[in-house]
């Protein structure tokens, strides 16, 4: 019986236990968590709408505007000059720049002359008994006739049937093959056609040159063409004389350009106006890349800021009352790392440093710092 009741309270008194232990985890106070709120400090700048130039800014590279590629329109074995045929040599204008043997070719051009004069000279006796008052013109043509000279023009023709004559006993076709191979002749030899720089050489003397080869290439180191891409909706900016700014990516050396030539077609795709600018100074070298402003126009009532600022392209954080407001704006120019924007107040403060995860009534801190110019 003992037993029993010990068994029995000892039951009571777990299932108590269990019972209290629930009433104290059921009305147990879990203390609140403290949220520190967090107030970001930022940096703002104060708007000040003025009068603001806008200035289209681009980059090209520089393109001799006197440019010619050397291509070998004869065959032979290229000979040595006064001057090497080496990158970087000058050359005045009427300089020789390059010299192809043409012993061979020469020698056949002779030849013809040679061929020519010996058809002339068996026509005079038919000329002095056929046409005697024709007789002394071809007579003085042959005198002055010299085979290490440029052939000279047959002498007029006044009448049909000395035309007829002349043509039926092949002078006139045997005259045009001679003058087609001096032409040819002169091929043989490259003269500056002005003063410059060889940039480009390709060959050295003792080459076999063929016909279509290219040779090297010849420019005018004083004058320079830079071709930049305008937006088309400045195209009525551009205008032809106008002078602009250019300077190389360093930013240490400037000079002073013109509009030569504007494209009359708009590209399709970047809806770009291509404007060619004319430039003339020392420290300019072919291939170079520089800077071009080019003065627009003045934008009132406006405010310039840096671009990675905008939100969706259209939008700024001002700070009002330490809370964060996104505003809308209107951007009216836009530069390499600034947009010109109209439509703040003066006076208002603007988010001059952009925040990660900044969003509207987010609370801050106005840390004010003077705008970099």
């Amino acid at each position: 019986m003992r037993k029993i009741i010990s068994i029995i309270l000892a039951i009571v008194l777990i299932i108590g236990s269990i019972l209290f232990a629930k009433y104290l985890i059921k009305n147990k106070k879990k203390p609140k968590p403290r949220v520190e709120k967090v107030v970001k400090t930022v940096f703002t700048e104060t708007v000040n709408n003025t009068s603001i130039p806008l200035v289209i800014t681009s980059t090209g590279n520089l393109t001799a505007k006197n440019k010619i590629e050397i291509y070998a329109e004869v065959q032979g074995v290229l000979e040595k000059t006064a001057k090497e045929f080496k990158e970087g040599t000058l050359f005045n204008k009427g300089e020789i720049i390059i010299k192809i043997n043409s012993d061979e070719f020469y020698a056949n051009l002779k030849a013809q002359k040679s061929n020519l004069f010996n058809s002339i000279t068996a026509i005079m006796p038919d000329i002095r008994l056929d046409y005697p008052s024709e007789y002394t013109k071809w007579q003085r043509y042959l005198k002055n006739f010299d085979l290490n000279k440029s052939l000279q023009k047959l002498p007029e023709i006044t009448s049909d049937k000395e035309k007829f004559f002349i043509s039926g006993r092949g002078i006139t076709t045997a005259y045009y093959n001679v003058k087609n191979l001096e032409i040819k002749f002169n091929k043989y030899t490259l003269k500056a056609p002005f003063n410059g720089i060889l940039t480009e050489s390709l060959v050295n003397p003792g080459t076999l040159i063929r016909v279509g080869q290219k040779l090297g290439e010849f420019i005018d180191p004083s004058v320079y063409e830079i071709k930049v891409a305008i937006k088309s909706k400045f195209k009525n900016l551009l205008q032809i004389g106008k002078q602009v700014e250019l300077n190389n990516l360093e930013k240490t050396k400037e000079w002073v350009g013109k509009v030569v030539r504007i494209n009359g077609k708009v590209d399709s795709n970047t809806q770009t106006i291509n404007a060619f600018i004319e430039v003339r100074g020392k420290d300019l070298k072919e291939g170079q890349f520089l800077e071009v402003f080019l003065q627009a126009k003045s934008e009132n009532n406006a405010f310039e800021v840096a671009r990675n600022l905008l939100i969706e392209n259209s939008k700024l954080y001002i700070v009002k009352d330490s809370i964060l407001d996104l505003v809308t704006v209107n951007p009216v120019f836009e530069n390499k790392n600034t947009v010109v924007i109209k439509g703040l107040e003066n006076g208002t403060q603007l988010l001059s440093k952009p925040i990660p995860g900044a969003h509207s009534g987010m609370l801050v801190k106005i840390a004010t710092e003077n705008k970099k110019q």
